[in-house]
């Protein structure tokens, strides 16, 4: 059985800013090692960049931007949490910051596409 503070939106809002950080602690090396070919191998990179431009490398791109902004949003949610007096608008505060992930993340891609 689920404990019931599992099925709190407020734990949702949790889940989805860990796996969002962890998500981006992981594209980082490969970024880095991107990065590198772009000074040790230039026709390696070429190479790499005619990859990226594959519909799934897009879709992939659009959901790394929608992590990176889920994160970004439910950061600041949370500093608001720390630093500012209680508010029992949590959850509309959670939700807003999907919503503007959902709305960042989305610019991009149709910009992309």
């Amino acid at each position: 059985m689920i404990s019931p503070h599992r099925s709190h939106p407020l734990w949702f809002a949790f889940l989805l800013h860990r796996v969002s950080g962890l998500a981006l602690a992981l594209f980082l090396p490969l970024h880095f090692y991107v990065l590198a070919m772009a000074l040790t191998s230039p026709e390696a990179l070429d190479g790499f960049l005619s990859w990226t431009d594959m519909t799934i490398v897009k879709l992939a791109e659009y959901g790394l931007v929608f992590l990176l902004a889920a994160h970004f949003f439910g950061g600041l949610r949370l500093l608001a949490l720390e630093f500012l007096p209680w508010s029992p608008r949590q959850k509309t505060l959670a939700a807003g910051a999907v919503a503007l992930a959902f709305f960042v993340s989305t610019t991009f891609f149709l910009s992309a596409v």
